[in-house]
């Protein structure tokens, strides 16, 4: 089984041992890493390492699965692209503004694959959140406009990147 199928399933089962359901929508969690996936395929063609990370990328974050597991079951560059895509915050380090100015400068010194990686994930997170809570929305998007300036340095084919890479990150009065 290659490392990106033994990814996937490592995933699903992480965030399934802790119920995790996608919060706007209640779809299993699994469907938000596979789009995750799906989206870095498509600028990184046999980029293995990315796509296992892309699967894992919210593990640490959200489950009990911490980055020596991940380096024991993945490798050690799997690993460090995973550290780069976990924010590093946690609630003692202030409101929730000081918190994303930490994760921010976490990912402004991420790699190109990080950042990759990291945009995909925007990317579905700011669908999912756009469609199902247009007044948490507002603070979502303003945050990521600011995590945009950040991630300017994505992977090298990102020239092919089709036109579903984009965001609005204008949100209007509802």
């Amino acid at each position: 089984m290659s490392i990106v199928s033994q990814a996937s399933y490592f995933t699903a089962g992480a965030h399934a041992a802790v119920g995790q359901k996608r919060k706007y929508c209640g779809e299993d969690y699994i469907h938000h890493p596979a789009r995750v996936v799906a989206l870095v395929r498509s600028v990184t063609h046999n980029q293995t390492n990315m796509c296992a990370a892309a699967w894992l990328h919210d593990t640490v974050e959200d489950t009990k699965v911490t980055l020596e597991q991940i380096a024991f079951h993945f490798g050690e560059e799997v690993a460090a692209l995973v550290e780069q895509l976990t924010d590093p915050s946690v609630p003692s380090d202030g409101n929730r503004a000081a918190r994303r100015a930490i994760d921010r400068e976490h990912t402004a010194r991420a790699s190109p694959d990080a950042k990759t990686i990291k945009l995909a994930d925007l990317i579905d997170n700011a669908s999912s959140i756009t469609q199902a809570d247009a007044s948490f929305a507002k603070v979502y998007m303003t945050e990521k406009k600011a995590l945009l300036e950040v991630l300017t340095e994505g992977h090298q084919s990102s020239s092919r990147r089709p036109s579903s890479w984009s965001i609005n990150i204008s949100i209007t009065n509802r």
